[in-house]
């Protein structure tokens, strides 16, 4: 009699067939994985090709204000200088008015304080504006005395007026020698400070 197994050929078949199943379930998933894979990536490019595109927007959005901004730095520089200059404009005229009157005072007190045959030759200002030498002619030495003093005493020279110096020389139609002369004085507006003199020497000191 003879016996067949049939048992174990079923349990061939059904292990085959787990097998089967199982490859097919292990195909199934990674291409799931790739599917989802390749699903993520194309996500993760067109957010970073957003986030790209919106960079690129921000960026030429900050150049055209740099651009804004740089054309107003320049206005407002070119409107600093405008001042600037219109400054130092106000300045030189004030400065112009006020010195302007100076001369004229000086003249005028000049012409006040001549004595009798005196003339002068000469009027010269230093580098200092307010510093002047005259140089004249005179007929006497108490001429000039009383020039230097008419000066001092009209409150617009400042004490004392130097004698640069002083010469007699032959004078061409005369029949005596002039004095000429050559005085330095520094002029001052009335109601300027004087500078303060010196106490006396105490006696036996």
């Amino acid at each position: 009699m003879i016996r067949i197994n049939l048992l174990a050929i079923e349990r061939e078949r059904a292990k085959k067939k787990v097998t089967f199943q199982s490859g097919q379930k292990m195909v199934a998933g990674c291409t799931m994985i790739l599917v989802l894979a390749g699903l993520f990536m194309g996500w993760r490019f067109f957010l970073l090709a957003r986030q790209s595109k919106d960079l690129d927007a921000q960026i030429a959005a900050a150049q055209q204000e740099t651009l804004r901004l740089h054309s107003i730095i320049q206005q407002v520089q070119k409107f600093e200088q405008q001042r600037a200059q219109l400054q130092q404009r106000v300045v030189l005229i004030e400065q112009l008015r006020r010195d302007q009157a100076g001369p004229v005072h000086m003249l005028d007190q000049i012409s006040r304080a001549l004595p009798p045959m005196l003339w002068l030759t000469e009027l010269k200002q230093s580098a200092d504006a307010n510093e002047v030498v005259i140089s004249g002619r005179c007929t006497t030495l108490t001429g000039l005395s009383d020039f230097v003093s008419n000066l001092e005493s009209s409150g617009y020279f400042k004490r004392s007026i130097e004698i640069v110096s002083s010469s007699t020389e032959p004078a061409k139609g005369m029949a005596t020698d002039v004095v000429r002369f050559s005085i330095k004085a520094v002029f001052q507006q009335p109601g300027a400070p004087k500078p303060a003199t010196p106490p006396a020497p105490k006696a036996g000191g």
